[in-house]
């Protein structure tokens, strides 16, 4: 589904360009993941189901870290998304922004703050993991989280590269798995279920290539069905995003 002049739904020429598929994979907070994937969907969208199951097909593959972030820009058309957040709409705008695009997208696939595919596309998605992994200090930034009662300790390890890095440090809660029945729109009377969805995203501090924690207290970030948290650490800022330097992933208990 596109978000510009036209406002037709991508899926009116998916079967040209294959929507709907995206690799999304969470990883175990020790180790270091090649890639972070971040899914821009929409329970009022046709084009994202498909997309939406592959994130659970390929939830237990370790190799990268993948973000359902459900956007807000398709309600007008007959189902208010009852997970989107206008931040992940406005997060998905300035990547476009950064790129120079003219359209935002349902389902679009950002691998690594600096590429994106569409979202049925795994051999794209791969390589573009693989083009982006090239560029020098993208996720070359060791990222740990621990969790002691009721706080998440945050640890990002300082930079071996030979250029200068800096980012910055933002952290996710995540719901595992989300169940929605739609009664309306597109995807009236189907009931989808979302995997790794963000239900709250907080910058907790600035990184300026050497070692640094950060403690967050859980009630900073928690909502209700939260079972997960994802540490990032990513060049440029908020409204320019840049590629991710860093990334971990822990569930929480």
């Amino acid at each position: 589904m596109t978000a510009t002049i036209s406002h037709g739904c991508i899926s009116r020429w998916s079967s040209a360009l294959g929507i709907c598929a995206l690799i999304a994979i969470i990883r175990p907070a020790h180790a270091d993941p090649r890639a972070v994937i971040e899914l821009f969907t929409s329970q009022g969208c046709s084009s994202c189901p498909p997309a939406d199951k592959v994130i659970g097909e390929l939830a237990q593959d370790p190799s990268v870290i993948a973000l359902s972030m459900p956007i807000d820009y398709w309600d007008y058309l007959g189902w208010k998304d009852t997970l989107a957040d206008s931040r992940f709409t406005a997060r998905q705008r300035a990547y476009s922004r950064v790129r120079g695009d003219r359209a935002v997208y349902t389902p679009q696939a950002v691998v690594n703050g600096s590429a994106h595919v569409i979202g049925s596309d795994r051999e794209g998605i791969e390589s573009a993991i693989f083009d982006t992994g090239k560029a020098k200090g993208v996720m070359s930034v060791p990222v740990t989280m621990s969790q002691s009662g009721q706080d998440l300790t945050i640890s990002v390890a300082a930079s071996e590269s030979q250029i200068p890095l800096h980012g910055e440090v933002w952290i996710c809660s995540i719901s595992k798995a989300v169940p929605i029945s739609i009664g309306r729109g597109e995807n009236r009377g189907h009931e989808v279920t979302y995997y790794n969805v963000v239900r709250n995203l907080l910058k907790i501090g600035d990184w300026n290539g050497g070692s640094k924690s950060w403690t967050v207290p859980l009630e900073e970030i928690n909502r209700e069905g939260v079972d997960g948290a994802v540490a990032y650490v990513q060049d440029g800022s908020r409204d320019k995003p840049g590629p991710m330097l860093g990334a971990a992933f822990t569930s929480l208990h």
